[in-house]
């Protein structure tokens, strides 16, 4: 279903893409100046402006946009927002035509992708001219950078963490998970909370199934002291990786510990947690704004990830960054857009922690947060994780986006009972050995 909302004031249009083609693997060339200079202030500029998520999140682009205009007048900024899945898609299509938006939000999944491919603006000259990045943490910023080249700017920090539910442990009578369980804790801890939960009406499960999240695959191996790629993009684990990390999983699928996937995707885009229905979710921590506001109540709260052979190891993955095309006609003016997003402390009042904890001290020491809000948990969380995020982020390879959504299909296959631990490490082997490491 198209679904299309306009706004005069705030140009704002939110569209399904009604097809799809492949990202072209061919070089789309920048048509972009190599050299920067201060933004033009003589004459009317336009730039496009994209980014995934809800009204919620356009809401608060719109209200920081409006404020952008106001302080560069002769510049005018298009704003369009999709859902994740459409988003891509149309992406996709712009990548292949050369026509990608001036500033796009950019995942981690896909940034090596889209730089490799020649079609980002490589912001490196930018810096001390239109753009600042004198305060970001160097490990955050280093993770938008590809083969030496800035491609993307993080907006904000997150890390995983494990969403609890206290209304559901209270109402079945089960305390909170401890801080320091190993994942062997953490699936038994899961087991008594949906035994306790059996007679409730509707059910209630000790959580979702962690085992399709390639990114929780990563977090696993990396607490092993492995590392997921190799310098050629190809896996540096073993299919006997990935079945032991399904194995390990299987008898809480077989036993109907988990929230049920049939259930979880009739209930789709919300979660068990969101439903009321999972006490537990393992996610990045910026989402547990959405997920109080999908359960409707506050009385959530973090704790770190169960933990392997090397402890927690956690790492900082920027919750979403900032590009710009290769081909835009105004990339200082994009640079100065991208430069005012991450940077004035206005915005960060704007946005708080709906995005992740801003990336820079400014717009973190700007954001009103009262005591014991979500925005006050998140934030007291990574302030308490400094000390626990030891490892470096684990820059996804090209290609990381398709394999991961693979990834997440074979785990919906797996919690289906349609295939075994075998199967599912096969058949994403497959993928991955047709996707990554290619020429």
């Amino acid at each position: 279903m198209v679904r299309t909302r306009t706004k005069t004031a705030g140009k704002i249009v939110a569209l399904t893409a009604a097809s799809a083609l492949v990202l072209s693997a061919c070089g789309g060339g920048g048509t972009a100046s190599t050299e920067a200079a201060p933004v033009a202030t003589d004459r009317d500029i336009e730039l496009s402006l994209v980014w995934w998520g809800d009204d919620d999140r356009a809401s608060r682009y719109e209200e920081a946009v409006a404020l952008f205009e106001e302080k560069h007048p002769n510049i005018d900024v298009q704003t369009q927002f999709q859902a994740w899945d459409d988003y891509w898609t149309a992406r996709s299509t712009e990548a292949a035509g050369q026509t990608l938006p001036d500033v796009l939000q950019m995942d981690l999944a896909y940034i090596n992708q889209y730089a490799s491919n020649n079609q980002l603006l490589d912001l490196s000259n930018q810096v001390g001219v239109n753009l600042e990045t004198g305060d970001f943490d160097e490990a955050v910023l280093a993770s938008g950078s590809v083969d030496g080249g800035q491609y993307g700017i993080p907006t904000s920090t997150n890390t995983l963490g494990m969403v609890h539910n206290d209304d559901l442990l209270d109402e079945v009578g089960i305390d909170p998970p401890k801080e320091g369980l190993t994942w062997d804790e953490y699936d038994a801890w899961l087991r008594e909370v949906s035994e306790a939960g059996a007679d409730s009406d509707p059910q209630i499960y000790g959580g979702t199934d962690y085992t399709g999240a390639l990114w929780m695959f990563i977090q696993w191996l990396v607490q092993q002291g492995r590392t997921a790629f190799a310098e050629d993009g190809t896996p540096a684990f073993e299919k006997a990786d990935l079945v032991a990390w399904a194995e390990r999983t299987q008898p809480l699928r077989d036993d109907g510990v988990f929230f049920p996937v049939e259930r979880s995707k009739q209930v789709e885009p919300l979660t068990g947690l969101q439903v009321n229905q999972a006490a537990t979710e393992l996610v990045w921590d910026n989402m547990m704004a959405g997920y109080a506001a999908g359960a409707g109540t506050e009385n959530l709260d973090l704790l770190p990830l169960p933990t392997g052979p090397e402890g927690s190891a956690q790492f900082w993955k920027p919750s979403m960054l900032l590009s710009s095309s290769a081909t835009t006609q105004e990339p200082d003016a994009a640079a100065t857009l991208i430069d005012f997003l991450v940077n004035d402390p206005e915005v960060g009042k704007i946005f708080g922690t709906s995005k992740g904890v801003p990336a820079v001290p400014a717009q973190k020491d700007a954001m009103e947060i009262d005591d014991g809000s979500i925005d006050d948990k998140i934030v007291t969380y990574e302030d308490e994780m400094a000390d626990r995020v030891t490892e470096d982020t684990p820059l996804p390879v090209e290609g990381y986006g398709v394999v991961e959504a693979e990834f997440k299909r074979l785990g919906e296959e797996l919690a289906y009972g349609n295939i075994t631990p075998e199967e599912f490490a096969d058949q994403w082997f497959q993928s991955a050995e047709s996707t990554l490491g290619g020429e």
